[in-house]
C-alpha cells in the first residue's frame, strides 16, 4: 500500500498573480493498494461531482506521467479522501494534479525528480503559483523562466496563523479570469511590483506588520469583487478585527487572513458576519502554512 498526502493551497496573496502562493494544514490523501481489478474509491469531506471512472483527474495525471516512461499501466484501487473544498480558490484541481503525478513516480520507481514533477503540474494545470507551493510547501515565489518554472520557497517555518473564510458557493476558476482585462496600465504594474516585493520581504524577515500594505492588489481582486458579494467589506473587517493583512485566495470565492492567534475569533466573525449581510453563509477555517508539499507517508 502506499499513500501520498497534498496540502491546500493559497495563490496570488494579494499582489503576486499568478507567482506567489503558499501550502496549507488542509490535506488530501491518496491511497494506492494493489487488486485484481481497477477502481477508484472517494472519501473525505467533498465527494459530490468527482468521477470514479477513467475521466478522474488523478487518475489521468498518473497516465500521464507513466505514458512519458512507458510504464506499464497496473491494476490498482485508488481511496480518495478530498478535504479541499473544490472550486473554492484552494487548489483542489492542483492537489489532485500534484498527487497523482507524485503517487505515479513512486510506483514508477521515481524516474523524475521534484523539479520534473513541477514542470509537468505546471503544463497540465497552468497555475505554478498553486503547483509550486503544492510540491515544495512553505510560501513560495514561481518564476517564469525560458528553462520552465524556477520555484523559490521563501519561508518554510512560519509562525503567523492564517484564516481561511470560505463563502458557501463555487467559483470556477475560467469564469473569474474572464472577467480580468487582458491589459494592464503601467501604474497598476508598477504597483503590483512594489507590493508584491513587499510580501516578500514580510515573510522573509517575518514582519507580517508589512502584509497591511504589502497584499494589496489593482491586477485582480477589484474585478473579482462583482463574482464575490461582500468581498471588499470583508477585507476592511479582517483589517479592522486585527489581522495583518487579507485578500481574495486564488481566484476565490475564499478570503486568506493572516493573523496573531488572539484576533482569531474576532476576524472570523467579523468576515462571517460580514458575508451573511451580503446573503452569503460562510465558514472560517483557522490554519497555518504548512512547511511540507505532497509526500509519501
Amino acid at each position: 500500500m502506499l499513500c501520498a498526502k497534498i496540502p491546500a493551497t493559497s495563490a496570488n496573496l494579494g499582489p503576486g498573480f499568478d507567482c506567489l502562493g503558499l501550502a496549507l494544514n488542509l490535506f488530501n490523501t491518496i491511497t494506492v493498494e494493489k487488486s485484481t481489478s481497477w477502481e477508484i474509491r472517494l472519501a473525505g469531506k467533498y465527494t459530490e461531482n468527482i468521477p470514479v471512472d477513467e475521466s478522474n483527474l488523478v487518475w489521468q495525471t498518473m497516465l500521464h506521467l507513466w505514458e512519458r516512461v512507458n510504464y506499464p499501466t497496473p491494476r490498482i484501487t485508488l481511496t480518495m479522501e478530498n478535504n479541499i473544498p473544490p472550486a473554492r480558490g484552494l487548489g483542489s484541481s492542483s492537489a489532485a494534479i500534484v498527487g497523482g503525478l507524485v503517487v505515479a513516480n513512486t510506483l514508477a520507481g521515481n524516474p523524475f525528480s521534484q523539479l520534473d514533477l513541477l514542470q509537468m503540474a505546471n503544463e497540465l494545470e497552468g497555475h505554478p503559483d498553486n503547483v509550486t507551493p503544492a510540491l515544495y510547501g512553505g510560501v513560495t515565489l514561481a518564476v517564469e523562466t525560458d528553462a520552465g518554472i524556477l520555484p523559490r520557497v521563501l519561508s518554510e517555518n512560519s509562525d503567523v496563523k492564517v484564516l481561511a473564510v470560505i463563502p458557501e458557493f463555487l467559483l470556477n476558476t475560467s469564469k473569474s479570469r474572464k472577467v480580468l482585462s487582458s491589459q494592464v496600465s503601467r501604474p497598476d504594474a508598477v504597483f503590483n511590483i512594489a507590493h508584491a516585493g513587499l510580501m516578500i520581504e514580510a515573510f522573509i524577515r517575518k514582519d507580517y506588520t508589512l502584509l497591511k500594505e504589502g497584499m494589496r492588489d489593482r491586477l485582480h481582486q477589484n474585478q473579482r469583487a462583482a463574482l464575490v458579494p461582500g468581498l471588499p467589506e470583508a477585507l476592511s473587517s479582517a483589517l479592522n478585527n486585527g489581522a495583518y493583512g487579507a485578500a481574495l485566495s486564488g481566484s476565490g470565492p475564499t478570503l486568506l487572513a493572516f493573523l496573531a492567534p488572539e484576533h482569531t475569533q474576532a476576524v472570523a466573525e467579523g468576515m462571517v458576519h460580514t458575508f451573511a449581510r451580503h446573503g452569503l453563509k460562510a465558514e472560517a477555517y483557522p490554519l497555518h502554512i504548512t512547511p511540507q508539499g505532497a509526500h509519501i507517508l
